[in-house]
């Protein structure tokens, strides 16, 4: 049997009192595509911060890849890569040079122009801050991918795209590799490239099952 890419026992976050996130049991298994719903404030950007290793857990037991995330943060790091809104991205370098930057940092070789071309990208020396969000979200997806990981880990991939750019990015995430945990607003649109989906409300885990039942399980807690 595979080890689960995570594995998490009564995880729990807090910041001063307050808890992020409370009590949530979680096994995603490799190449598994998980949905994180709740509204704004319900934990969901604590939990992805907290398996990237940006946050220690304050409480529970989490493994990622069979690892302990606090103590061999380094070795789970080259497994998992974050999309964060602009996070990593060179506002005044055009779409080339942020590439290259993200490989050095990765002490990888890459070809810029097929990484590019891979996400649709023409080969453009604008500098990124004149790029529309659309393009700036498949140059973040680039980044992304050539990290190859094995856990992508990715916050509100849709927003600020019209239709066209969301479809876009749509396809780009259904051909990642490995798990992927997506938070989104957009229940209908991401629930179509997940398995699974889990509710978060006020940091406690609400409801978990398939992701066809995502957009019922949304609109039953909206309801109250």
């Amino acid at each position: 049997m595979s080890t689960p890419v995570v594995a998490a026992r009564t995880l729990s976050r807090r910041f001063g009192k307050r808890w992020a996130l409370a009590r949530l049991n979680l096994e995603v298994q490799p190449g598994e595509r998980l949905l994180v719903l709740g509204a704004n404030g319900s934990g969901k950007s604590t939990l992805l911060s907290v398996l990237s290793t940006l946050l220690p857990p304050t409480l529970g037991e989490l493994r990622l890849f069979g690892l302990d995330p606090v103590r061999q943060a380094r070795d789970v790091r080259r497994k998992v890569a974050f999309l964060r809104h602009a996070h990593g991205m060179y506002e005044d370098l055009g779409g080339r040079e942020n590439l290259v930057v993200r490989g050095r940092l990765l002490d990888r070789r890459i070809d810029p122009l097929a990484e590019l071309k891979r996400v649709g990208l023409d080969d453009r020396p604008e500098p990124i801050r004149t790029w529309s969000a659309g393009m700036r979200k498949r140059l973040q997806l680039a980044m992304l991918m050539m990290e190859g990981p094995e856990l992508a880990l990715i916050d509100e991939p849709f927003s600020a795209l019209d239709p066209s750019g969301a479809r876009e990015v749509e396809g780009l995430i259904r051909n990642l590799p490995g798990a992927v945990i997506i938070v989104s607003h957009q229940v209908e649109r991401a629930s179509a490239l997940c398995d699974r989906a889990l509710l978060l409300e006020a940091g406690l885990p609400r409801w978990e099952g398939p992701a066809t039942e995502a957009a019922s399980a949304w609109a039953a807690s909206q309801r109250g």
